[in-house]
Order: C-alpha cells, then structure tokens, then sequence
C-alpha cells in the first residue's frame, strides 16, 4: 500500500462497504479534528443533543496529542478499518 496522508485516509473511509460501529466512527472524528485543528476549544454542546455530545467528547479524548501524533493514528486507525469494511 502506498503512503497514505491525511487526504487520502480521509477518502479511503468513503469506500467503505460497510459502515463502522459508532465506536469506531467516534475514534475517526476524534483523531481527524484533532489532526486538522488541534485541540477542542469550542463549547459543550447542550445535554439533549447526543450525537453532537458523543462527537465533542470523542474530540476531547484526543485532547493534547499534537496534529502530527493524531494525523498519524488516524492514518493507522484507517488501514486497520479498510481491512475490516472494504
């Protein structure tokens, strides 16, 4: 497999014949905000919105990790996902 950036990680997701768990999709946004905007400094969103409060605190998780590490672990986190879903 040929070197993969951040991009083309991105769009590897999108050929994905099956759609990961929640889980794993949550650890995907996480590592990609985190790698394309660094740490989380918006605001908690309001207790009622679930799927919004599950995307910021899997944001938070990877609070701290430069955009480097974290462009890095999702690079991997895709590899092991495409061998899973493609």
């Amino acid at each position: 497999m040929e070197t993969m950036n951040l991009e083309s990680a991105a769009a590897l997701t999108k050929k994905f014949t099956q759609k990961p768990s929640n889980e794993e999709l949550l650890k995907l946004y996480g590592l990609y905000k985190q790698a394309t905007l660094g740490d989380n400094d918006t605001e908690r969103p309001g207790g009622f919105d679930f799927k919004a409060a599950a995307k910021y605190n899997a944001w938070e998780n990877q609070k701290g990790k430069s955009k480097k590490e974290a462009e890095e672990e999702y690079i991997e986190l895709v590899k092991n996902l495409s061998e899973k879903y493609i």
